[in-house]
């Protein structure tokens, strides 16, 4: 039933761009024939999927994280094989030398 809605709001906007095409010539009446199919297209897609039932993508628990490739950057390992680099901060949010004096920049 939703490819019946779908089509047939694609057949009406053919239609539509042919009849407000019609005192024109032909490639005018092809070229307002595909902008009445592209929005009837768009809007038929809207109204056959109105009804159905999404099924999203989950959420990553806190238990996820662990299992993310090494090298992102904020597992515990990362921090400690590059605190030469970072002295101890998350990588690339290290203050500079007047923000860790002063705390604030100037």
């Amino acid at each position: 039933m939703r490819k019946v809605v779908f089509f047939s709001f694609i057949l009406l906007g053919g239609c539509a761009g042919y009849l407000w095409g019609l005192h024109d010539d032909w490639p005018t009446r092809l070229v307002m024939m595909g902008g009445c199919l592209l929005v009837a297209a768009a809007i038929g897609g809207a109204l056959s999927s109105a009804g159905k039932q999404r099924r999203d993508a989950p959420l990553l628990k806190r238990d996820d994280f662990s299992r993310l490739p090494s090298g992102a950057g904020t597992d515990v390992d990362d921090l400690v094989a590059n605190y030469w680099r970072d002295e101890g901060y998350p990588p690339f949010n290290k203050p500079t030398e007047y923000e860790h004096v002063s705390g604030k920049k100037t």
